[in-house]
């Protein structure tokens, strides 16, 4: 009988350890349900204005560079003018005295 008294402590025992840890349990859950997180995303905010103003600027500068470099290519010839006109004063010049050559 003693063993059987013995196991019914026990598992009183057990049971009211069991009923504590379930109330504590409550209160965290409680507590939990109570506590709000706030963030501060001030330092967030700032890193990412800053991020902004650095892309823009590097897209400003992207597109003065392809807008230059448009108007380069444009403006860009083989050969340029002065080069076109000593030419062909070089072909009326050389036609004119191989001309002059053969008919004299």
């Amino acid at each position: 009988m003693t063993k059987l008294e013995e196991l019914t402590a026990l598992m009183v025992n057990e049971i009211n350890d069991f009923k504590n840890s379930v109330e504590n349990l409550e209160k965290i859950n409680d507590q939990l349900k109570d506590t709000k997180i706030k963030m501060d995303l001030s330092e967030y905010r700032t890193m990412i204005y800053s991020h902004q103003k650095e892309m823009k600027s590097y897209l400003d500068s992207i597109e003065r560079f392809e807008s230059r470099f448009n108007y380069k290519l444009e403006q860009a010839k083989i050969y340029p003018n002065w080069a076109v006109v000593v030419f062909i004063v070089c072909i009326v010049v050389t036609v004119v005295l191989v001309s002059y050559m053969f008919l004299k």
